[in-house]
């Protein structure tokens, strides 16, 4: 089996995000890469949890390392019962899915087609976690794929020479979009990165994948995107989404609505890139989570604010669908106030995660 993540940036090869292998998951520590690389190891699927609360990866990366805590968690049980290994694993399927409150319907997608595939290989007694193992690489290839195939539609909306304004980081976009600008002659675009504090996904990380892809990115702090839109011949702003509700409201990293908003005001499309959620009928259904406030008085470690000052640190904010020109899928771009036309009869959930 070719694997999808073939010649992408170093961070966006499966086991450069998260992986199993011997009775451990080990976890590219995206909280300090660039500057070391250096990868978080987890001897049980609940450290796995622990990793994924602490923000030890972001964006997709919690969805690989969630498969990869459920062939952990297969390795934890071998020696049980086959009645006792599936009981523990439908518990680790729910815990592992409930990591982080704002996506626990696509994490559980991931976790119960693990599940599904442990069960098999428990039945037709084979090696669990190396069945586990193998469907998450199928399912990395479908992801893989799929987003590929947005980045096409995507890029088709980004001139030659234009500019290109991103926020956080999109993962498996972000490359993605970085080969078919290469691949169809626009590797002049200049791509413009919004630091994204307080963890600096867009600095870190989507800079890095742009630069190691071999395209022109700066990085700009999280006050400058209008000035930018303005000044800079910025063409398009895209974003990942960590869901896309059906009424076209976009969940994604605080900053995304502000951001849209002056790309609205400055006549640039905002496109959004991901599969809808048939599970999120309105942002009314998605709960944001709110992190540890002190992060947001400091700065990669380093305190930036007078003891005794408060915090505020929402992780997400909600764009409405007024502001959203599309939403890039595999299957084309959709207007978001008609996604309901993205599903075909026969979709299986693997292929909406």
């Amino acid at each position: 089996m070719e694997r999808a993540d073939k010649d992408l940036a170093f961070m966006l090869r499966y086991e450069n995000v998260a992986w199993y292998s011997d009775g451990e998951v080990r976890i590219l520590d995206r909280r300090i890469y660039p500057a070391k690389t250096e990868f978080v190891r987890c001897a049980s699927y609940e450290d796995v949890i622990f990793a994924l609360r602490d923000m030890v990866t972001q964006s997709t990366g919690p969805y690989t390392a969630a498969g990869a805590a459920m062939a952990l968690a297969a390795f934890q049980c071998r020696d049980k019962t086959k009645e006792k290994q599936l009981e523990f694993l439908t518990k680790a399927s729910q815990d592992i899915a409930n990591a982080r409150p704002t996506t626990v319907k696509r994490m559980a997608l991931i976790t119960e087609e693990c599940l599904c595939a442990a069960k098999k290989a428990i039945e037709e007694e084979k090696d669990v976690s190396a069945a586990i193992n193998s469907r998450l690489t199928e399912l990395n290839n479908i992801r893989y794929n799929k987003v590929y195939a947005m980045a096409k539609y995507l890029c088709c909306k980004i001139p030659k020479s234009g500019g290109v304004m991103t926020q956080c980081f999109g993962e498996t976009i972000v490359g993605q979009m970085c080969r078919v600008l290469k691949e169809t002659g626009k590797e002049d675009v200049r791509v413009f990165c919004p630091e994204t504090r307080p963890y600096f996904q867009g600095a870190r990380l989507t800079a890095t994948v742009c630069r190691d892809m071999g395209l022109d990115v700066t990085v700009i702090t999280d006050n400058m995107p209008a000035c930018v839109m303005k000044k800079e011949n910025v063409s398009v702003f895209t974003s990942a989404a960590d869901a896309i509700c059906m009424d076209g409201s976009v969940i994604n990293k605080i900053g995304t609505y502000q951001i849209a908003i002056a790309a609205r005001y400055h006549g640039i499309p905002y496109y959004v890139t991901g599969a809808p959620d048939r599970m999120h009928v309105s942002a009314r259904d998605v709960q944001i989570e709110q992190r540890d406030p002190e992060f947001s008085l400091q700065a990669m470690g380093v305190r930036t604010a007078a003891s005794g000052v408060k915090g505020y640190y929402p992780a997400f904010d909600v764009t409405p669908p007024e502001l959203v020109c599309g939403v890039v899928t595999d299957r084309g771009i959709f207007d978001p106030v008609s996604l309901e036309t993205y599903f075909l009869p026969d979709d299986k959930p693997e292929l909406v995660i």
